[in-house]
């Protein structure tokens, strides 16, 4: 028995999202799909964390056990000739068995893109948001961010996570051309999060909210009490990090 690790990149415009569902196109199906084909082995990919229908991703990491022999510069090859063009395998590495792409991840990555002027290329990949906002006060919440908190009021709670706790590394707004990005770094993320985190500081970019609202509101836990949560085309998954 071998354990392998796939690093994915996949543009999620046309997927339900990454696990397998009852109905819809995702991403966990169409691996699982392209390795039967490949390995003749009925095999459904662990991936580091579930995105949401519409959600991006530069860097996922999947793993999946095989009894199959075949070379992992094979399988990169092939399996990038059977997926379909929305799906790319970046690299194949073979790991320890003991290896889990979700849970002995460490820490995680997204970028969260705004365009502020309409754009035909790049639609897809970003929220169309017009209204100007103060990105300095936006800056100035980050701040509440930073450390180990219970996200309750910032993640979908249908159904309630076992855990709400998150540590977050690093989280920061800039300006790239017509565009707001914002990254932000931490061990977990829970459903949501990152998307209502990004709703909430248009509301005090826009002056709608007190720059320290999140560490309020952090403190609240109360989902209703935080802001929309922004369009999943603007979500890119870009990292995930482990030990090895």
């Amino acid at each position: 028995m071998r354990a392998i690790r796939l690093l994915i990149e996949y543009d999620g415009s046309d997927f339900v999202g990454w696990q397998i569902q009852a109905q819809g196109r995702t991403v966990q199906g169409e691996l699982a799909r392209a390795l039967h084909t490949l390995l003749r082995e009925e095999i459904v990919p662990t991936g580091s964390g579930r995105t949401d229908a519409g959600t991006h991703a530069l860097g996922q990491v999947a793993h999946f056990h095989t009894h199959s022999p075949l070379p992992v510069a094979r399988i990169l090859r092939s399996l990038n000739g059977i997926l379909p063009a929305d799906i790319g395998i970046l690299d194949v590495e073979e790991v320890p068995l003991e290896f889990h792409a979700r849970y002995s991840a460490k820490r995680k990555r997204y970028r969260y893109c705004i365009h502020q002027g309409k754009r035909a290329v790049g639609r897809n990949y970003a929220w169309t948001y017009l209204a100007p906002v103060d990105v300095q006060r936006m800056n100035s919440a980050c701040q509440n961010l930073l450390g180990t908190h219970s996200f309750g009021a910032f993640c979908k709670l249908d159904p309630p996570p076992d855990n709400l706790r998150c540590t977050i590394y690093a989280a920061e707004w800039c300006r790239e051309d017509r565009a707001l990005v914002f990254e932000i770094e931490g061990n977990r993320f829970l459903r949501h999060m990152v998307r209502i985190l990004v709703g909430t500081m248009v509301e005090i970019g826009l002056g709608k909210r007190p720059s320290d609202d999140l560490g309020h509101l952090l403190q609240d836990g109360r989902r209703e009490a935080a802001g929309r949560t922004a369009p999943a085309c603007g979500l890119h998954l870009l990292w995930v990090r482990y030990d090895h």
